[in-house]
């Protein structure tokens, strides 16, 4: 399998955590279950295989996609088809790093995936033909973040005291959280405003997806978990209350998590099936 990351430069690497492309894939499932980050992420497939959203509950598909989509911020998981000899090229967003490029409110796209073009026009679609044809990585890097330089609207960033406020919730504990939403210059009422224009979520929210996902990374490939720690460690009020929220997040509670050896893997993505 062929995995690569490309580093983006000045203003793009502000709003973009990362550009990635694989090929070849070969997962052993044919569905797996994706948890919240906090993140948006423009997916172009360069395979030809059509994918899919599937329902939670009986994993039957709801949603088709093909070509480049747009998969906007999520506050619960999502099932999604996996493919043998998969060949895809993702770029993955910032919390708030997508509005200056696509240039509508972020929450209009909460919780759902949608056709790129509906957003982008044709461009998009022209833009994953090059990405496609071309013959080296590093090529395929270049035209994507040409388009990105392209497409990005200075205007349109946010406040660097919003920025300041999101990074700072992505690192300190929730038990500060009422404490650095307070700090900002403004009313509280324009700052959840901002969050959705930008983020798409409120701060609490954005918030409790960043520390559900520092729980996955501090419980990956652990033999022994003290699950009541980990709910002290991580500021909940008690552990009926870091089970209720583990299971909204990620749809499993701890145990069903562990006994599935869903630590283990990939950190945001658990396969649901062994199909293949």
């Amino acid at each position: 399998m062929i995995f690569e990351t490309h580093t983006l430069k000045n203003t793009l690497s502000t709003f973009i955590e990362s550009v990635f492309y694989f090929k070849g894939f070969q997962p052993e499932h044919s569905i797996e279950r994706v948890v919240p980050t906090g993140n948006l992420f423009i997916i172009f497939e360069l395979d030809g295989f059509t994918r899919n959203t599937f329902d939670n509950e009986t994993l039957k598909p709801n949603g088709v996609y093909n070509k480049v989509w747009i998969s906007g911020i999520h506050k619960n998981y999502l099932s999604i088809s996996a493919h043998q000899n998969s060949e895809m090229f993702v770029i993955q967003f910032k919390p708030f790093g997508a509005y200056p490029f696509l240039n509508i409110p972020i929450n209009n796209l909460n919780d759902k995936v949608v056709a790129a073009e509906t957003i982008f026009g044709d461009s998009i679609l022209q833009l994953r033909e090059i990405i496609k044809n071309k013959k080296t990585t590093k090529e395929k890097f270049e035209i994507a973040e040409s388009f990105l330089n392209k497409t990005f609207k200075i205007k349109k960033q946010p406040q660097k005291e919003l920025i300041e406020i999101i990074n700072t919730l992505k690192v300190k504990p929730f038990l500060e959280h009422n404490s650095i939403v307070k700090s900002y210059s403004k009313t509280q009422k324009h700052l959840i405003h901002q969050f959705k224009k930008f983020c798409g979520l409120t701060p609490k929210t954005l918030h409790r997806i960043f520390r559900f996902n520092e729980v996955l990374l501090k419980i990956r490939n652990k033999e022994k978990i003290e699950w009541s720690q980990i709910a002290y460690e991580f500021g909940y009020s008690d552990q009926s209350h870091f089970i209720k929220e583990f299971k909204e997040f990620s749809g499993f509670n701890p145990q069903e998590f562990i006994s599935s050896n869903f630590h283990k893997g990939e950190p945001n993505f658990f396969p649901l099936d062994k199909k293949g």
